[in-house]
């Protein structure tokens, strides 16, 4: 197996991590590393922002606040198919049961769960947190290439002995989130990343979610 094909392997959602602090140098390394990710027209949308102390800290606190009192904002961009066609939410209920089932919590534990999602907005307690943004005049073809870069970014981490999760879930509060970081009202809050050396031993991060086989998506027309 080459170094590449290990990495993609390797590479998995992760959502505890050890204490132990990140230098700058090797978050910069990293995005360095990532922003050589293909681009059309070598535009290179998307803005990355490294929280630390007291900002991180408040953002979290406003978030976890918000989801606690079941405030709703409306969502700056459409990720999920509405609606939901019933095949892909098989792959959705097959993901959330692999992870909660990990934790042991149950189907019906809704306060298990929501406190299990609440770590979305601490970021899983991560060193590093990172909010990624978009300008909001790129259009469909400005999110393709920022997801390009975002799994370069997870690559490049990976590379370095570091694992990554992105969250969507930041993108239920874009209002709050720019209220918080005093970003300008152009930027669309795309998602999440927390970033750091994973907890192998927490029961959380036991759990992988399968690929489809290749006669699901790959097709040779002649």
């Amino acid at each position: 197996m080459n170094t590449y094909e290990r990495l993609v392997r390797d590479r998995h959602s992760v959502r505890a991590f050890l204490p132990n602090p990140i230098p700058l140098a090797t978050v910069q390394h990293i995005m360095t590393t990532a922003r050589w990710a293909p681009s059309g027209a070598n535009l290179q949308p998307g803005h990355f922002w490294y929280l630390q102390g007291e900002r991180r800290a408040h953002l979290s606190h406003a978030l976890c606040a918000a989801f606690r009192a079941g405030v709703r904002e409306q969502e700056e961009y459409d990720y999920f198919p509405q609606p939901m066609p019933m095949h892909l939410r098989k792959r959705q209920v097959s993901a959330a049961q692999a992870l909660y089932g990990a934790l042991g919590v149950e189907r019906g534990d809704t306060q298990a769960r929501a406190a299990q999602f609440e770590q979305n907005y601490r970021f899983f307690d991560a060193p590093v947190a990172l909010v990624v943004t978009i300008h909001r005049d790129f259009g469909s073809g400005g999110f393709m290439d920022l997801g390009m870069c975002l799994h370069s970014v997870m690559l490049a981490a990976q590379a370095q002995g570091l694992a990554t999760c992105a969250i969507g879930a930041l993108a239920s509060y874009p209002q709050l989130i720019k209220e918080c970081l005093g970003l300008a009202d152009d930027q669309i809050a795309v998602c999440g990343l927390a970033m750091g050396q994973e907890d192998t031993q927490h029961r959380i991060n036991q759990t992988r979610t399968q690929r489809l086989d290749m006669a699901d998506y790959f097709s040779v027309l002649c």
